[in-house]
Order: structure tokens, then C-alpha cells, then sequence
């Protein structure tokens, strides 16, 4: 498994931006396909964005597509995903996470290593 730290949550208001990053331990970091999930109060956890192992590909869930972007650099062994026309919805806890599973999954179970999450609130 990789050990994953997310960072950069926050209190924004409405419309702003906000960049999520996860860094991961390990010389592996290259054959995961990583993914960030979130989860709301009184909610289950549900997926938000996946990204390939090369970066090259991505797959977002429908209410984010357009305002959110994934990316990853194996250089540095780190994913980030770039929140823009926040909405006080997309308030949440945001987890980062690992699967060396085949193909993109969207699935909490499908996904093997976690970080701690960072929150992210969003005021109306």
C-alpha cells in the first residue's frame, strides 16, 4: 500500500477557487491510479474524479465536470485536483486515494489505500 497526506482545504465563499493536493510515500507511486472522493456530513462517501497512471487520462462524476481538474506529477509522487466555481454543495470532506486495480473505478471498495481527508466548505 502507499501512504497518502492530503493538504489544502479550506473555508471559501461561493464561486471561489480552491487546489486540493495528496502526497504519496513510495517508489511505486507510478503504478497507481489514484482518486478523490468526498463525503458530507450524513453522507456516504461517493467519487469525484480518477486520473490514470500516466495522467494522461481522467474521469470526473457529473456535477463537477467543467469546474474540476485532476492532474498528478510521478516526478514529485503527488495528485492535485483544481476546484473552481465552488458551490456550497461541493462542501465536504475530500479523501485522496490509491488502486492498482485495472480500468477507472468509481467504486469506495475499489480503492485501497486513503489519506485523512481535508475539509472544504463552501459559504453560500
Amino acid at each position: 500500500q502507499v501512504q497518502l497526506v492530503e493538504s489544502g482545504g479550506g473555508l471559501v465563499q461561493a464561486g471561489d477557487s480552491l487546489r486540493l493536493s495528496c502526497a504519496a510515500s513510495g517508489r511505486t507511486f507510478n503504478s497507481y491510479r489514484m482518486g478523490w472522493f468526498r463525503q458530507a456530513p450524513g453522507k456516504e462517501r461517493e467519487f469525484v474524479a480518477a486520473i490514470s497512471r500516466s495522467g494522461q487520462t481522467t474521469y470526473y462524476t457529473d456535477s463537477v465536470k467543467g469546474r474540476f481538474t485532476m492532474s498528478r506529477d510521478n516526478a514529485k509522487n503527488t495528485v492535485s485536483l483544481q476546484m473552481n466555481s465552488l458551490k456550497p454543495e461541493d462542501s465536504a470532506v475530500y479523501y485522496c486515494a490509491a488502486t492498482q486495480t485495472m480500468g477507472f473505478r468509481t467504486g469506495v471498495h475499489d480503492y485501497d489505500s486513503w489519506g485523512q481527508g481535508t475539509q472544504v466548505t463552501v459559504s453560500s
